[in-house]
């Protein structure tokens, strides 16, 4: 290879979505630019690099030295599910997820499905509980009665994955899935919002998780958000949070759901 090509080749790798996110750790703690590391944002990183077979030296470390800081069950399972990603089974920080007799987890419908992508596993309680959620149009929503969004039937479709739930409840699900696709490609949140590379990503990995292929449409969206770095815009419109964005994007061009 001559000193050109082997130039080209260099800034080619420098750019990548990969690289992009490990060149905002800091002894194995993320941050955005200018921003203070955390261990939700180290979670995500952490979860997008593996998911592309990649490597986040001392982020387990630090998230160990965070998990007294962890309030919420979200934060709890997405920990988990990072320091799990990394080699190690938490079952100290994993028992600090409430399992109520319901079968609910945590304090929201949603911390029931990152509960069950944390335990790797769904009591069935659990699954009942999931499936009874589920509206009548096929999605799922944030919290008890919501408005069911794309984000969160992805979500619901990977603890479904977990919990071996088939067919028809799935199969609609899916079907409400594709309703959020844009003549952009991309997928929004909620009907009217608009495209975004995050909900893109989510719904990637929800059709993954169902068996289903994603749209080659949704990735093609994607490759248009990359940037020269190799972050990913928020969306057509906005640059924001990118290593957050590009985290998550990571893992849907990986095509690996959650957990890990």
């Amino acid at each position: 290879m001559g000193l050109a090509a082997a130039a080209v080749a260099a800034i080619v790798l420098a750019a990548s979505p990969v690289a992009f996110v490990q060149s905002r750790a800091t002894n194995g703690a993320f941050a955005e630019a200018g921003g203070t590391p955390d261990a939700l944002l180290t979670s995500w990183a952490v979860l997008g690099l593996r998911a592309a077979g990649a490597t986040a030296p001392g982020s387990l470390a630090y998230l160990h030295s965070q998990e007294g800081t962890l309030q919420s069950s979200n934060d709890i399972a997405l920990v988990a599910l990072a320091e799990e990603a990394l080699g190690d089974r938490n079952e100290a920080l994993l028992a600090r997820l409430h399992v109520k007799s319901s079968g609910q987890i945590g304090e929201s419908l949603n911390s029931t499905y990152w509960g069950v992508l944390a335990l790797g596993r769904a009591s069935q309680a659990t699954t009942h509980y999931i499936l009874r959620q589920q509206t009548k149009a096929g999605g799922f929503a944030w919290y008890l009665h919501g408005q069911p969004d794309s984000n969160d039937t992805a979500a619901a479709l990977e603890a479904l994955r977990v919990a071996h739930v088939h067919g028809a409840p799935v199969a609609r699900a899916v079907r409400f899935l594709r309703s959020f696709q844009t003549k952009s490609g991309g997928f929004e949140l909620t009907h009217g919002r608009g495209a975004d590379a995050q909900s893109t990503a989510w719904a990637i990995q929800g059709f993954v998780a169902a068996g289903v292929a994603p749209p080659h449409s949704a990735f093609r969206y994607l490759a248009r958000l990359r940037r020269p770095d190799g972050s990913y815009r928020y969306s057509a419109k906005y640059v924001t949070t990118p290593v957050w964005v590009t985290s998550q994007v990571l893992a849907a061009l990986a095509r690996k759901p959650f957990p890990l």
